[in-house]
């Protein structure tokens, strides 16, 4: 199993100072669906007399744990190339540590997306030349499609895309294994560490 260092350029490292340095991890999730006895319920309280409508509070949305949200969404297709990109990359990277490893790793290949530092693409970021160790010459080994890893490297893809947790802040760039000292480790902000992986923005 493949853990990279992320390779850092001195000139990747002119972050805005502005950014905030205290946006640590957070395990907020959106949009998970409402249960059906909390909607039921709702729904009997709403069918009272017309005087008690006004005084019933909207059903309470329970947030799902991530857990739950990539069996959620792990069987669902996965076929778009860059959707595919990313769930290879969470596989290679990070299969062996937890479900918020795994999506810390998503949201960093995203993130570089995003940051216009990097490329714009998902696939682009990660065969990015010398930025992920399983890489070899621009191109992805073959997962096994039919492992339960890869089945949770689809859910995490998934929830990633669609930012429905968010572990990580936009800003976090960069990460490496706990079992290397990179240099350019000390020139960032260390932001979290999950599982065997350090975060840095």
């Amino acid at each position: 199993m493949a853990h990279g260092v992320m390779q850092v350029e001195d000139s990747d490292l002119d972050l805005n100072d502005e950014s905030s340095n205290d946006a640590l991890p957070v395990a907020r999730q959106l949009g998970a669906a409402a249960p059906v006895t909390a909607i039921f319920q709702h729904a009997i309280a709403w069918l009272g007399s017309e005087d008690d409508r006004g005084d019933v509070p909207a059903p309470a949305i329970l947030p799902q744990g991530l857990g739950e949200l990539v069996e959620t969404y792990a069987d669902l297709a996965i076929e778009d190339a860059q959707d595919i990109c990313l769930a290879k990359a969470v596989y290679f990277e990070a299969r062996s540590e937890p479900l918020e490893g795994q999506l810390a790793v998503a949201q960093v290949v995203m993130n570089r997306a995003a940051s216009g530092r990097y490329p714009s693409t998902l696939c682009a970021v990660i065969t990015q030349r010398a930025q992920f160790s399983f890489i070899r010459a621009g191109r992805f080994p073959k997962p096994n499609k039919k492992s339960e890893a890869w089945r949770k490297a689809v859910g995490i893809a998934h929830i990633a895309k669609a930012g429905l947790v968010k572990e990580l802040a936009p800003d976090v760039l960069w990460y490496h294994a706990t079992y290397v000292a990179p240099t350019w480790g000390k020139r960032l902000n260390k932001q979290a560490q999950i599982g065997l992986h350090i975060f840095y923005s």
